[in-house]
């Protein structure tokens, strides 16, 4: 009898996860899609350690490690969550805009 989700294939899932995210956070220029492409990233790499806490978890003691590990990473996501749209809403209601090339946000750079 043959797994369905075998842990290469979940590693493969959470790798295009990863990838789409890092592809939205280089390519875009909207700041609410970057912090989305963000948070696709954040959930690849929880994905991971959810394949790799199902892969050892029939080893002693290993069982629950995985699993600790994933919920400390959704709380850091629900914090970025948090974090990331609260500065979106300030930056909206100084500059006007999510864009991050506009030319008003620029001026923040410096």
């Amino acid at each position: 009898m043959t797994e369905i989700t075998t842990p290469d294939a979940i590693q493969l899932v959470a790798a295009a996860l990863f990838a789409v995210g890092v592809f939205g956070v280089l390519s875009r220029r909207n700041l609410l899609i970057v912090l989305m492409s963000v948070e696709l990233m954040l959930n690849g790499a929880i994905l991971s350690l959810v394949g790799f806490s199902r892969e050892f978890a029939h080893l002693p003691g290993q069982s629950e490690a995985g699993q600790v590990m994933v919920l400390m990473a959704m709380a850091v996501a629900a914090a970025e969550v948090a974090l990331g749209l609260s500065i979106v809403i300030a930056l909206f209601r100084h500059i006007r805009s999510v864009d991050v090339d506009a030319p008003r946000a620029t001026l923040l750079r410096s």
